[in-house]
């Protein structure tokens, strides 16, 4: 499947890292985060990219374009002085390089990139900000259990935050941890059918109008997922994420795990997926109406 990446945000919480660098290119570790989420997708098989471009698509382009494997890669410096990769990153990705406006947001960049989607039934899309070590095929796999235009990964919020139940005259009641609620957030990892583009109108945040008529027509799910996943919308973030690289603890490099090879995305087709649907459980994971939607600005 074809995998859609948002990476045209101005990234404004992480000014303080370098303003000129579009938040898809700030580092973790020594490569981009971008570089990083389309390692994950491509382990799991989908090395078909379009990238939805915008503020600073410039300097996304020419790192692919002067892309040095040699960073990333063991390699051999042979007598002649000939580099011999024993490994690659990107030799078998195809990547559609798409502008898509400066100002545009989620709903208008995914409707620009319509035309290079033609003949995909169902599409992967990510917000191109988070990291996880969520086994694919089995957010691929609820999706077609289920009747479904669109499904998203689902999690718990990780922040130190509580929620405060309080009755009118302010009296607390109880305090409960954020990550101990019965709250779920939007992950930014999304499994559409190309239908969603029957509920996207012009100039529409994806999240919003869009995904009310979707909730509207129970075509919406979400696949809860309480394993790894972390964000980079702050620098404190970024920092979490380097210090996880340096200690060799970086839970979503999963291409790199002893005994790793590429996975099979193990992916229903639509037409299997029928049969499956008749059977599927009304109280199937993902039906939790306590989910919380995490909208992305860009």
């Amino acid at each position: 499947m074809k995998v859609v990446l948002f990476c045209g945000g101005l990234g404004l919480r992480l000014r303080e890292y370098n303003e000129s660098v579009p938040k898809p290119m700030v580092p973790v570790g020594t490569r981009p985060i971008l570089w990083h989420l389309m390692k994950y997708y491509a382990h799991y098989g989908h090395t078909d990219f379009i990238l939805c471009l915008g503020w600073q698509a410039k300097v996304i382009k020419e790192f692919f374009l002067d892309c040095n494997e040699h960073v990333s890669n063991d390699f051999v410096l042979q007598k002649n002085g000939k580099v011999e990769l024993l490994n690659n990153d990107i030799k078998d990705w195809t990547i559609t390089f798409v502008d898509t406006g400066v100002n545009a947001n989620i709903g208008q960049r995914l409707k620009a990139v319509e035309p290079y989607l033609e003949g995909e039934k169902v599409f992967l899309a990510n917000y191109s900000d988070g990291l996880t070590d969520l086994p694919l095929p089995k957010l691929t796999e609820h999706f077609f259990e289920h009747d479904s235009v669109a499904t998203c990964m689902a999690v718990k919020p990780n922040l130190s935050f509580h929620l405060i139940d309080a009755d009118e005259d302010g009296l607390v009641e109880r305090l409960t941890p954020m990550a101990e609620s019965s709250l779920w957030m939007n992950a930014g990892f999304f499994v559409f059918s190309s239908e969603i583009f029957d509920y996207l109108g012009e100039g529409e945040e994806l999240l919003l109008e869009p995904f009310e008529r979707l909730t509207a027509k129970q075509k919406l799910r979400v696949y809860q997922y309480e394993g790894f996943w972390a964000c980079m919308d702050t620098y404190k973030d970024k920092q979490i994420l380097d210090g996880m690289c340096e200690e060799g603890e970086a839970p979503w490099m999963i291409w790199e795990k002893p005994g790793s090879a590429r996975a099979s995305s193990a992916i229903a087709e639509p037409s299997q997926a029928a049969s499956v649907l008749k059977s599927a459980s009304s109280t199937a994971q993902g039906n939790n109406p306590e989910t919380v939607a995490r909208k992305r600005p860009r």
